[in-house]
């Protein structure tokens, strides 16, 4: 296939993006729009200055880019307009199911109230369920930087709204600095959210070691790896996530600048994939990192030289991944078993 047609055929192709982290979609240009918006003074004079500020030699420098981004986030409607733009674009990539996280300590740290981060969110998620056909969850995320106690917090400040949002937050995650922040310091909050009956992931093994792979599945109890791409150094790890079928939610685009990999064709999820675990391809940030998620899925396949089977697969993992019902994880796998793909 050109180029233009493989395009086309992976925009038709039904697939799932399950590690998203939602105020990573802030465009430059919306950012200033919403500082203007909120009468707010941005260190960068222009959308150029800040574009070229996203050149970044590791997580933490992107980290701090990020959370300055999303000091523009003030109110229900940027949140929404965030949100809304972000469903919009990856609709258009052919996503027919996102799970979005989000981290509302990075909000309510700066005085919003978490009522307001979940209204918006809501908003955007529910009309695009209803005008765009696209199904979502959405994944409250700890930030592993900050301590248990803020987790713990957090969790019940959100609580109260739980049969308000239950059609949408289901899950809980892990996101932020992984290097000196093991699962560990998570394991009684994370004890909670399971008691509670919350779906359960977190980062774990792309700058931290495979040990938080295992440590994320045995002491935090996820369902759901997000990243994981260190496990391969790891032999009885490796056996355990595929045995056990547990999803790994891989980034290439993200991996690649962040410096986990020098070179996309470098990057190990052909291998993983061969080894017959659970991949899926995801955008994680993509304002910041150039690629959402058809792009991700573009460049991977050119860069791997990946076949139509393997992209079919990737495509039926991120289904089978997902927190969907089963009736509807099934109705997606036979539209991808359908698809134009050439066999």
């Amino acid at each position: 296939m050109t180029s233009s047609t493989l395009t086309a055929a992976l925009r038709a192709l039904p697939k799932a993006e399950l590690h998203l982290h939602i105020e990573g979609t802030l465009e430059p240009e919306l950012i200033f729009a919403l500082a203007q918006r909120n009468q707010q003074t941005l260190p960068y004079p222009d959308i150029a200055s800040l574009r070229a500020a996203y050149s970044f030699t590791n997580l933490q420098s992107f980290l701090d880019l990020y959370y300055a981004g999303a000091q523009v986030l003030q109110t229900e409607q940027d949140f929404y307009d965030m949100s809304m733009a972000y469903l919009q674009r990856v609709h258009q990539d052919g996503a027919v199911h996102v799970e979005i996280m989000f981290d509302p300590q990075t909000h309510t740290s700066r005085g919003i109230d978490i009522e307001v981060v979940f209204a918006g969110l809501a908003r955007a998620l529910r009309q695009a369920r209803t005008e765009l056909g696209l199904s979502s969850y959405l994944i409250m995320s700890f930030l592993r930087h900050l301590s248990e106690a803020d987790a713990f917090a957090c969790l019940e400040s959100a609580l109260p709204l739980r049969e308000q949002y239950a059609d949408l937050w289901i899950a809980i995650g892990l996101d932020s600095a992984e290097l000196g922040n093991p699962p560990e310091k998570f394991q009684r909050v994370f004890e909670r959210c399971k008691e509670l009956g919350f779906r359960l992931v977190a980062h774990a093994g792309e700058e931290g070691p495979a040990d938080y792979v295992r440590d994320a599945l045995d002491l935090l109890q996820v369902e759901r790896i997000d990243h994981g791409i260190r496990s391969e150094e790891d032999p009885a790890l490796m056996m355990r996530l595929r045995s056990q079928a547990t999803p790994l939610t891989v980034c290439p685009l993200s991996n690649l600048r962040l410096k986990v990999v020098n070179d996309l064709t470098q990057h190990n999820l052909k291998r993983l994939l061969d080894q017959g675990l659970c991949v899926t391809i995801n955008s994680d940030d993509p304002a910041y990192f150039g690629g959402y998620l058809l792009d991700n899925y573009t460049q991977t396949i050119d860069a791997l030289d990946l076949t139509d089977v393997e992209i079919r697969q990737l495509a039926a993992n991120s289904i089978n991944a997902s927190f969907l019902p089963p009736e509807q994880k099934q109705h997606w796998l036979s539209k991808i078993s359908q698809s134009p793909l050439p066999a």
